[in-house]
């Protein structure tokens, strides 16, 4: 087998008028030696064989089986099951693009079959809509996630057809697609998805084959919301309440929404509609001025798992469902490419060190649902959910990370994240630029790149800087270079061939306020390095509670890397206190002037992705402030 030209998470956006940057293929890009490769390598090796276990066990592929007539069993799980296993193959495809592997291969043109023989020789294709429920397909479009799950087998479809250059998966999924324009298609029956999904696979599937109608129907669906009479009920959950180029607030179920805005991102890429990237804009700005985590996690409420109000942010009860991560970054990632804007860029890579990747832990077998910033011990990761949709989606982002790294505009190169590998990117204007990253990043901000180039004369490199990176440094062939690096801009690098660039990104650990309306962070601060959010955890804290550490504004923060611990990581250390709670009673007389008892503790904060690997025990990422405090050794030196 040999792989095709794997374009990413997004695919080549040559012919899309709004599109300014074109994404470099994910099979360009080989990251050696680098923070995310053990994570990419066991996402493959342990990850994938373990969710496809899970999938056979559950009756998720035995669920096609009976729909094919080959079992007579009841149907099994939620009705929407079939996204799980259409996730699987999107990520299994993904892996087959950058690592061939015989046996996976074998194991994917396995579940395809079984896919296939389920399909209805009008294309439709869903396992619980079978024998019985037949009468009622199309008939609960709110609430039954029938195009849902279409839009996730079409994802699929598309990743096999460039990872492995078959048309199996792609000839299923189109069939289903055709079904569905004959359905809904423009002058048909109105009509979308109340979990939106379908409308940026439908873009995808135009992309590959070129079927304008695919394109057609994906703006069908997304302009089909927020009229009246309603198709939804006209609910923000269902973002069903206002046309998307009249919203302005990020509202109902997170990843629905987070979604509905990468389809409508996706159609300004190829289509340009009027209003959709003015709305687009004005809904970034209230996520992340007024509805975003620290961490880049989205969705505060538990109920409707959706967005709450204006700086409802709470930390036990946060929900930042994995999900709604991973959709964050693909909306980021659109955003990026339509625009070249770094803002994008700093956001998306925020999300996918502090809010995807907590959603699996470092063995690759177990998984987070809810992201919560703050817990008492009893929050932990599982094998696996009876709503199962955090896992694939989560390996099928892993699997596809390398095409996330690059794009290309002209004959230009932009680098949007920074990590150890290698990778050949084809110039639009002719040639090939080798790019060579040498990093320990996110551990240390000292980038080099080394440039090669084959029949192109020079190119220019966008290096980000990330807006948390101030005072970054570049050097070109060993000299310091007069290059403009603001932080959260592109720096333009013109290089040549063998041209050494050095980008060195300062990493001060920093301290982190929130807004004065985030009641539940009056008083306290979040702890920052580079691209990584930090926590406490009550196993590095013995005999003491996390809920009563905290870290006076004298106290320096040391950065210390540890290679024994949680896979090798960077600790934060400080001199800090603990604050006794005091009689064990609710509530008492206020005295103003009281003198805390505190007692002093050796503070040690890790990566927000690291917790809930050992042992369980409390936990915190936003820590209380004290004033300066004497403590007895002062000579800490500066992180």
């Amino acid at each position: 087998m040999s792989a095709r030209k794997l374009s990413g998470p997004v695919a080549d956006l040559s012919r899309s008028p709004g599109a300014r940057l074109h994404p470099v293929s994910i099979a360009a890009v080989a990251l050696t030696d680098s923070f995310w490769e053990p994570r990419i390598r066991t996402n493959r090796e342990v990850t994938l064989a373990a969710q496809l276990k899970q999938c056979r066990e559950t009756g998720r592929i035995e669920n096609f089986e009976c729909a094919a007539g080959r079992k007579d069993v009841p149907f099994q799980g939620i009705y929407f099951n079939d996204s799980d296993v259409y996730k699987w193959l999107e990520a299994a495809a993904y892996s087959l693009g950058t690592n061939p592997n015989a046996i996976l291969d074998a194991e994917v043109d396995e579940v395809i079959q079984i896919v296939g023989a389920a399909q209805q020789p009008n294309g439709y294709l869903n396992t619980y809509y079978m024998f019985e429920r037949e009468k009622d397909r199309f008939t609960n479009l709110k609430d039954m996630h029938e195009i849902y799950c279409a839009g996730h087998l079409i994802q699929a479809a598309v990743a096999h057809s460039r990872a492995t250059g078959k048309s199996t998966l792609l000839d299923i999924a189109s069939r289903l697609a055709d079904h569905l324009y004959d359905v809904f298609g423009p002058g048909k029956r109105v009509g979308a998805c109340g979990h939106e999904e379908a409308e940026m696979a439908l873009v995808e599937l135009y992309r590959e084959t070129g079927k304008r109608e695919y394109l057609e129907l994906a703006l069908a669906m997304t302009d089909a919301r927020g009229h009246k009479p309603p198709i939804l009920g006209g609910s923000a959950y269902h973002q069903d309440h206002l046309p998307l180029v009249d919203q302005k607030e990020m509202t109902g179920h997170a990843v629905r929404h987070l979604y509905y805005l990468s389809g409508a991102a996706d159609l300004v890429a190829e289509e340009n509609p009027p209003g959709y990237q003015a709305a687009l804009e004005a809904l970034w700005q209230n996520l992340t001025r007024r509805r975003v985590y620290v961490t880049g996690g989205a969705g505060s409420r538990y109920e409707g798992e959706a967005f709450g109000s204006d700086y409802e942010l709470p930390n036990e009860r946060a929900y930042t469902e994995t999900c709604a991560a991973i959709a964050s970054v693909m909306w980021n990632w659109r955003m990026l490419n339509i625009t070249g804007e770094a803002r994008f860029a700093d956001l998306m890579e925020l999300t996918l060190y502090n809010a995807v990747l907590p959603g699996l832990a470092l063995d690759g077998e177990h998984y987070f649902y809810e992201n919560p910033l703050a817990d008492t011990g009893g929050h932990r990761r599982q094998a696996w959910f009876g709503c199962a949709c955090c896992p694939p989606n989560i390996a099928r982002l892993l699997a596809s990370l390398t095409g996330y790294f690059y794009s290309t505009s002209g004959n230009a190169v932009w680098a949007h994240l920074y990590a150890a590998g290698e990778a050949q990117i084809p110039l639009e204007t002719g040639g090939i630029a080798t790019i060579t990253q040498s990093t320990e990043y996110p551990w240390d901000g000292s980038i080099t790149l080394k440039v090669s180039l084959q029949d192109a004369e020079s190119t220019t490199l966008h290096l980000r800087i990330p807006a948390w990176a101030r005072r970054a440094l570049i050097r070109l062939n060993g000299k310091p270079a007069n290059i403009h690096a603001e932080p959260g801009e592109y720096a333009k690098v013109p290089v040549k061939d063998g041209t050494t660039v050095i980008l060195t990104l300062p990493m001060q650990a920093e301290r982190i306020a929130s807004h004065a309306y985030v009641r539940s962070n009056m008083g306290r601060i979040a702890l920052k390095r580079g691209p990584l959010v930090y926590c406490i955890e009550g196993t590095d804290h013995p005999g003491v509670d996390v809920r009563n550490i905290a870290l006076p504004d004298n106290s320096d923060l040391i950065a210390e890397h540890r290679t024994d611990l949680l896979g090798g990581i960077t600790v934060l250390q400080a001199q800090a206190v603990a604050i006794s709670p005091g009689e064990d009673t609710l509530y008492m007389p206020y005295e103003a002037e009281e003198e805390l008892d505190v007692e002093p503790v050796a503070f040690t904060a890790i990566p927000y992705y690291a917790w809930a690997n050992r042992a369980a025990g409390g936990m915190e990422v936003w820590i209380p402030t004290l004033p300066e405090i004497e403590f007895e050794d002062e000579d800490q030196e500066d992180a």
